[in-house]
């Protein structure tokens, strides 16, 4: 008996979850229920109940699946309601749709009176919900139907009013960062863009390198190397697509060694193009020492949005910059190895070199 008791408390104890149960992390509500087996219970970690015996502890990853499995909701945090975090996400979706079919970027009093809050607090929530103000999320949008509008308008300056900006300089002046290219070189798929690359073979399989002038903008992991090339053609269809010469072979070869060694570093200039909330979160990413792993939770709350954790997983999913930026160091909050754009083994591989796992 004292030994199975012994073995659920270490079980307990060494799961990452505990920890949240134990710091009552409102920021965990929602993505897991702990249940009681003394009192039949089960609660949200945040439940400020006194805390439970870790042998008498279970985990759930549902409420549904708590009840399922003969427990009932905790009468002090009512488990099976919306968390406050819950009901901020769908009043911040609810506005984020309005900003998309507005004709222009609604005001900050606009939508705080839409939401019935103030303008402060509607600023606070939208954050950290989305991770960037409600300003930059309407400028990204429009950035967004600009893509679109250049593809289907007669001019650029029919494509730049009919994505909702009010000047062609507004729009200009961050199109580079927008686009990676001016409006006209985007509209032409690329072209008059050189890009150089070269496709190598790794112990992690091929990988593709590839450069503007600005820097490094895709490495790419995978088992087929035309794969892996017509990627980057489907990318840029239009571009000046140039094989590395002898140099560039260089620069290949230190991406190999980076990957093979993690831990001597790769201090190479990056073309890094993404929308706002993908740079706040990729430059997260930058600072996660080798040998580390973090969650996604905790980048949420290192960019300032601890409601985000969805957001994270999308943007660490749409780095094109295999191990330049480190998405292959985020976990899931139980530790597991969750999904990587270029294969689980691939990640955990990765890990292993960077001696973490």
């Amino acid at each position: 008996m004292v030994g199975t008791t012994e073995r659920l408390v270490t079980a307990t104890l060494s799961d990452p979850r505990w920890a949240a149960v134990c710091a009552r992390d409102a920021a965990a509500d929602g993505q897991f229920f702990y249940a009681v087996k003394t009192t039949g219970v089960y609660c949200k970690p945040s439940c400020v109940a006194r805390a439970a015996r870790p042998e008498n502890v279970e985990f759930h990853a549902t409420a549904e699946a708590a009840e399922r499995a003969g427990f009932r909701p905790c009468k002090r945090c009512r488990p099976g309601q919306p968390t406050l975090a819950q009901q901020h996400a769908a009043l911040i979706a609810d506005l984020c749709r309005f900003i998309q079919v507005a004709d222009s970027p609604p005001t900050l009093r606009g939508l705080a009176h839409r939401a019935g809050l103030s303008r402060y607090h509607l600023h606070r929530i939208f954050r950290a919900v989305t991770g960037v103000t409600p300003r930059a999320y309407a400028a990204a949008h429009r950035a967004s139907r600009v893509r679109v509008e250049l593809g289907r308008s007669d001019t650029i300056t029919e494509a730049i009013y009919g994505a909702g900006f009010n000047s062609n300089g507004r729009f200009y002046a961050t199109s580079n960062q927008v686009l990676g290219m001016t409006p006209t070189q985007y509209r032409a798929g690329g072209v008059d863009t050189a890009i150089r690359f070269a496709i190598g073979q790794c112990s992690l399989g091929a990988i593709l390198v590839a450069a503007s002038e600005r820097g490094v903008c895709a490495i790419l992991l995978g088992d087929d190397p035309e794969a892996l090339a017509r990627d980057l053609q489907d990318r840029f269809p239009r571009a000046d697509l140039e094989g590395g010469d002898e140099d560039f072979e260089q620069l290949v070869a230190r991406v190999v060694g980076f990957v093979e060694a993690p831990r001597l570093g790769l201090d190479l200039p990056l073309d890094v193009r993404g929308t706002a909330f993908q740079q706040r979160v990729w430059q997260a990413l930058g600072q996660i020492p080798a040998g580390k792993t973090v969650t996604y939770t905790d980048i949420a709350r290192r960019i300032g949005a601890p409601n985000a954790v969805r957001a994270v997983a999308g943007a660490c999913a749409a780095n094109p910059l295999a191990v330049a930026i480190p998405c292959h160091r985020v976990v899931s909050l139980n530790g597991g190895l969750s999904g990587y754009r270029w294969g689980v083994e691939r990640k955990r591989a990765l890990l292993d070199r960077e001696g973490d796992v």
